[in-house]
C-alpha cells in the first residue's frame, strides 16, 4: 500500500513566500463521455494537516469519497470544482479544455492563491504564449489572470492538498455522470462514469454516441463518421 501524501512540498512553497496556495488536480480527461473536471484546494500556512485518510482519487472507494469530500471542504481555506463539457471539449480540444475547466475554478474561488501547484508535467492553466493558438477559449470564457503554476509528477500521490483537490473533482464529476444516467441508462453511466468500460462499449455499438460522447474522439464501437454526423 502507498505511503500516505503529506504537505511537506505545499509548506515548502508557503515558507518561500506564497500566502495562499492553489493545489489543483484534474479527473475525467481519458474518459469517452462527460466533462473533463478541474479541482482546486486552497491552503495556508496556518492549514492543518489533511483530513485522516486523503489520497488521490484512484486510490479510494467511492464511498471513501463521498466521506471525505465535505470533510477537505471544510478543512480548506477555499475550494472550487469547474467543468468543460464534451461539446467544449470537440470544439477546442482535451487541453484548452482542461484549461477552460481550470478557469471556471479559479473564477469561483473566494479566496485567490498566489500561486498554484499542478499535477502532471505539463502545465495547462496557463494561457499558452503561441498568439491564437488555442484563441477559441477566450470566446467561451473570459480570460482571467492564473498565477504562478509548479508542476509536479505525481503530486496527487505525494502531496495531501492536490489529492484532496482530486476528490473534490472527482466526487463533483462522478455525481454529474449519475445524474446523466437518469437520461441514457443504457451506456451505464452510474457505474463506469463515462470510462471505456465494457457495458459502455457495447452500448456505444449498439446505439452510437449520445449528446454527451466527445464525438471528436475514435469512439470504442463506433466509426469515425458516425461518431461525427450522428
Amino acid at each position: 500500500m502507498s505511503s500516505a501524501p503529506t504537505l511537506r512540498v505545499e509548506r515548502s512553497m508557503l515558507r518561500d513566500g506564497v500566502t495562499h496556495l492553489g493545489a489543483v488536480d484534474e479527473v475525467g480527461r481519458g474518459a469517452l463521455c462527460g466533462p473533463v473536471s478541474i479541482g482546486i484546494v486552497v491552503i495556508s500556512a496556518t492549514t492543518r494537516t489533511a483530513p485522516q485518510g486523503v489520497r488521490d482519487s484512484k486510490l479510494l472507494t467511492p464511498e471513501a469519497r463521498e466521506m471525505l469530500a465535505p470533510k477537505v471542504r471544510r478543512w480548506a481555506i477555499d475550494s472550487a470544482v469547474g467543468h468543460a463539457l464534451a461539446s467544449e471539449i470537440d470544439e477546442v480540444g482535451i487541453m484548452a479544455a482542461m484549461r477552460l475547466a481550470g478557469q471556471r475554478a479559479l473564477s469561483a474561488l473566494d479566496v485567490r492563491p498566489d500561486a498554484l501547484l499542478l499535477d502532471g508535467n505539463h502545465n495547462y492553466l496557463s494561457p499558452p504564449v503561441q498568439e491564437g493558438l488555442f484563441g477559441e477559449v477566450s470566446e467561451m470564457v473570459e480570460e482571467i489572470e492564473v498565477p504562478p503554476v509548479t508542476t509536479m509528477i505525481k503530486a496527487d500521490m505525494k502531496c495531501a492538498a492536490v489529492a484532496a483537490a482530486s476528490i473534490l473533482a472527482k466526487t463533483s464529476r462522478d455525481a454529474l455522470m449519475v445524474a446523466l444516467h437518469e437520461e441514457f441508462p443504457d451506456y451505464a453511466w452510474a457505474d463506469n462514469k463515462g470510462y471505456s468500460a465494457p457495458a459502455h462499449i457495447a452500448a456505444l455499438e449498439r446505439l452510437g454516441p449520445s449528446a454527451y460522447h466527445r464525438r471528436s474522439w475514435s469512439l470504442p464501437g463506433t466509426s469515425p463518421v458516425l461518431a461525427l454526423e450522428s
